[in-house]
């Protein structure tokens, strides 16, 4: 029996990892939950997974929550509340693995305090490596814990190394990692017609369900450049050696090249629950419910180049990716500020590779930075972007 926590629970990866444990309850335990302002949901995880603990992220909402949980029999998990709460959940005493699913940076503490308390990580949440990979690797290599990838790219990575115990430790016998991605709803779209998109047709990505901000990341395939960073941090090669790949049919879910010429790759039905249901049961592969891969009924797979004129974002990920320091932190923290004035319908989608072109270009970077200068290189993207839409007038 493994005991769980689950970092982010109501969020889609967190939501998932539960449908897996309940797919294996005897092996699978969640003992502690943390979620933001879905209280309703959050109360009925609570119900249906009886953890010892539940941290209610958002502090306004802690009375309707408790008394949710006052109409559940006999219940008997403890409520915590708050950011203190959320970072004591994410430790909890007993618990083996903590799921990393918070969404943006404001998963960062509570992965660093699993990584203190040696909890194995099965990490879900880009942003953080993307932010804080240098602190955060070191942080894992010179502790007990296992970092297991949630992400399906990575786990594909992952899988088809030779040594995957130990994801950070180099391979020298690899010679590129390839990251698939489907293109998104605009793969096939004019440069003029993507900077013009709206948010409902943004929303609609072909291959996958998820949320809207990781949605829009994937529509500008800035998620595929945030990943590149992850990879890096992830499996320790130079960026020189990690590539993107657009590859329509979600198939291939990312290949390791080896230096020899032989090419491993990972292939299954696009479903997270997979790549989840792997690191839960790591070192171990337990049969489930999902559909098997049918040859006989596929058809063809097909890949192109990214085109980095019409996506602009992928190219200013890596960019900041190899300048390092802070500069990552500050492309994340940007990122996660223009997508959430998209959504609202205050930028078109070509405004925020417009916003973090300025962004980036304003920055003085920071090398080899503490986590004290990290949240101070996210706020200020934050800030930056709050004052380039008010100078726009949006």
């Amino acid at each position: 029996m493994k005991n769980i926590v689950i970092c982010g629970s109501t969020g889609s990866i967190g939501r998932q990892a539960l449908e897996v444990c309940a797919w294996f309850p005897l092996q699978l335990r969640p003992v502690a939950l943390t979620g933001g302002g879905n209280i309703r949901l959050l109360a009925e995880q609570v119900r249906q997974f009886k953890p010892q603990a539940v941290a209610l992220a958002d502090e306004s909402k802690y009375a309707d929550f408790k008394a949710l949980l006052a109409e559940i029999p006999n219940c008997r998990t403890k409520i915590l509340s708050g950011r203190e709460g959320v970072l004591q959940a994410a430790a909890w005493p007993g618990a083996d693995m903590q799921v990393a699913a918070i969404s943006g940076l404001a998963g960062l503490q509570p992965t660093l305090q699993g990584l203190a308390a040696g909890l194995d990580i099965a990490f879900a949440n880009k942003e953080v490596l993307v932010a804080a990979g240098e602190l955060v690797m070191q942080m894992a290599a010179a502790g007990n814990s296992r970092f297991l990838p949630v992400d399906s790219e990575h786990s594909a990575i992952w899988q088809c190394l030779n040594s995957p115990a130990q994801p950070w430790r180099r391979n020298r016998e690899v010679a590129s990692l390839l990251l698939t991605c489907s293109g998104g709803p605009f793969r096939n779209s004019s440069q003029k017609e993507i900077a013009a998109a709206g948010v409902a047709e943004t929303l609609r990505h072909p291959t996958w369900q998820m949320g809207a901000k990781i949605t829009v990341d994937s529509a500008t395939l800035l998620n595929k450049g945030l990943e590149i960073i992850e990879a890096h941090w992830l499996f320790n090669l130079p960026y020189e050696q990690i590539e993107a790949v657009i590859h329509p049919e979600s198939i291939i879910h990312s290949m390791v090249q080896y230096r020899d010429g032989a090419l491993l790759a990972q292939l299954s039905y696009p479903d997270m629950r997979l790549p989840i249901q792997y690191a839960l049961a790591y070192p171990e592969r337990w049969p489930n419910r999902l559909q098997p891969l049918n040859f006989a009924e596929l058809g063809s797979l097909t890949f192109q180049k990214p085109d980095e004129e019409r996506f602009p974002c992928l190219r200013l990920a890596k960019q900041a990716g190899k300048t390092g320091g802070t500069t990552p932190a500050v492309l994340s923290g940007a990122n996660e500020a223009l997508v959430g004035a998209f959504l609202a319908g205050r930028i078109k989608l070509g405004g925020i590779a417009d916003g973090l072109a300025d962004v980036l270009a304003a920055h003085q970077n920071i090398e080899h930075p503490d986590l004290a200068m990290i949240l101070q290189a996210d706020s200020w993207a934050r800030d930056y972007v709050a004052n380039w839409l008010a100078e726009k007038k949006i």
